[in-house]
């Protein structure tokens, strides 16, 4: 959208000022509110259609509503847990999601997964909102969890999602000397039959791409930053592993867990462009205490 364009929320409403709308030969003033959602706010055709068969769009004078904020209560068991927020507005949450959390539960969960914890959240504030998550991150990496708020968030950030549009830079400590030389793993990933937790290197797997920057070298480790331009499932346990350097405290792909219990990674930073204003949005996420004594351990 236009940052001259003016929106808020009313209630269940969205209201915008798009400023007068003519009407299209044969058309009237919906049929002119429904272009310009379209072709200048980029709303989802599908959310569109859907709120004109409900009567979701309203027009009066020059401010036009929608109604993008229905309650909808979430299907996950409320768990009060201490919550990090990095990032909250009426359409995204972006929460840090410590590890040994499952980003939701998959019925195999030892304790409430971050799912349960965020839908406490709103509980607690008598709020009929739920949540959902835009992608994951195993149960063992810490780092920022994205959620949109709503549907027309979630319709926006998964066309984002799918267009490799949202940025995800994370942090790892693996074993060896990095070569600063290797600066993209560009390898498939498929499946492991002989290992079902496991993912491996498949010229039949998916296309997978990460990139590499090393950070800091230390006599027997290094401290690279990792950006990945697909998601496929453990995408940098395997890619680093390939090249001989898995993760320190990763036992699943060869790191030794001499330091740390599980695999040394962080999500740093996620970034994706708001769905309504079309505004960059850069959120940080700084190390958790682990990653934080790991990294004076390998220094000194």
């Amino acid at each position: 959208m236009s940052p001259r364009i003016a929106s808020q929320k009313r209630g269940e409403w969205l209201e915008l000022t798009p400023g007068k709308l003519t009407p299209p030969e044969n058309g009237d003033r919906l049929t002119a509110a429904l272009i310009w959602l379209k072709d200048v706010l980029g709303a989802p055709p599908k959310l569109l259609q859907s709120l004109e068969s409900d009567g979701g769009i309203k027009l009066a004078g020059d401010r036009l509503r929608l109604r993008l904020f229905p309650p909808k209560k979430s299907q996950y068991e409320p768990y009060n847990q201490d919550l990090t927020i990095l990032y909250e507005d009426d359409f995204c949450l972006v929460v840090h999601k410590p590890a040994g959390i499952k980003v939701h539960p998959d019925g195999m969960e030892r304790q409430p997964s971050l799912a349960n914890i965020v839908s406490a959240l709103y509980s607690v504030r008598n709020e009929v909102v739920a949540p959902a998550h835009i992608h994951r991150l195993d149960e063992y990496t810490s780092g920022p969890v994205l959620y949109a708020k709503n549907d027309y968030a979630q319709l926006k950030l998964d066309e984002a999602m799918a267009r490799k549009e949202i940025g995800r830079s994370y942090v790892a400590f693996v074993q060896g000397v990095v070569d600063s030389k290797l600066q993209v793993i560009d390898q498939p990933i498929g499946k492991d039959r002989h290992h079902n937790q496991r993912r491996r290197i498949s010229h039949t797997g998916k296309h997978a791409v990460t990139r590499v920057e090393v950070l800091e070298i230390y006599p027997s480790a290094s401290l690279v930053r990792l950006t990945l331009e697909t998601g496929r499932t453990h995408q940098i346990r395997v890619h680093m592993s390939h090249v001989g350097h898995p993760l320190v405290g990763d036992s699943i792909y060869g790191g030794s867990t001499a330091l740390i219990p599980h695999q040394a990674l962080h999500g740093e930073k996620l970034s994706f462009r708001h769905p309504i204003s079309g505004e960059m949005i850069d959120v940080v996420d700084p190390w958790p205490s682990a990653m934080t004594i790991l990294h004076e351990q390998l220094q000194g």
